[in-house]
């Protein structure tokens, strides 16, 4: 019996297959839906990047887009939905690309881990995409930024967001300084935390304190000095630390 049909010669044609591997075309219709998702968050991001999390509403997110408030909230289920998804929309490519790097220094560097190499190894990614690509980075940079000193809503998106990239710094710098107490290098962090999504904020107070001399956007330049500084000063608290236990 046959189950295929004839080509012009009379031979027959077998059916063809689909490759369960291969993902499936979107219809029009979905890449609309795909399009104005994305303007909404693109406005979403934008907004809160601007005025804080409180300081937008779903309806200035419309005005924005230039679309009526039913459309948002066809696709979101109120403003924790919409804020959720700005942050998945780009925050875990970031966390990722630094638990890669992390985790590729861990196993080049194998028992002779450094302060100076497991803190390279967690800045420089970061870093790099906003050198590479400053306008797609810069309204989440700020928004974690606030995050990052807001308690309720901010502590809650770093807490999911950024603990397990943390904790494997925090992790490697136990074996970069064996004989520092856990405490001290978690103070550490905390200091290097405020000091990396402060860089994100881009505020221009450096540019108005140094006279134009420096600016809080040159990543080069942040890039360039950071990590020295911070394992300076990795290095000196847990000095004091060892010093204080002995006295």
């Amino acid at each position: 019996m046959r189950t295929g049909t004839l080509d012009p010669m009379g031979t027959e044609k077998t059916p063809a297959k689909t490759d369960p591997q291969r993902p499936r075309a979107r219809t029009h219709k979905e890449r609309v839906r795909e399009a104005s998702i994305e303007r909404i968050l693109d406005a979403a991001e934008e907004l809160c990047a601007e005025f804080g999390y409180h300081g937008f509403t779903l309806k200035d997110v419309a005005a924005r887009v230039g679309v009526s408030s039913t459309l948002i909230h066809y696709h979101f289920n109120g403003k924790e939905s919409i804020f959720e998804a700005v942050w998945a929309r780009k925050v875990p490519a970031s966390t990722q690309n630094r638990l890669d790097e992390l985790r590729r220094y861990a196993e080049a560097a194998g028992d002779n881990v450094t302060v100076e190499g497991a803190l390279n190894a967690w800045v420089d990614p970061d870093l790099r995409l906003h050198l590479e690509d400053r306008n797609y980075w810069a309204a989440i940079g700020k928004i974690s930024a606030q995050a990052n000193s807001a308690a309720g809503w901010g502590a809650a998106k770093m807490t999911s967001y950024f603990n397990p990239v943390g904790l494997a710094l925090v992790d490697l710098l136990k074996k970069a300084m064996p004989d520092c107490d856990e405490e001290t290098i978690f103070w550490g962090f905390h200091f290097l935390s405020g000091a990396m999504t402060h860089n994100m904020a881009r505020t221009g107070r450096l540019d108005e304190l140094s006279h134009g001399l420096c600016s809080s956007d040159d990543f080069a330049s942040i890039r360039k000095h950071m990590v020295t500084f911070m394992a300076a000063g990795f290095k000196a608290i847990c000095a004091a630390s060892r010093k204080d236990k002995l006295e």
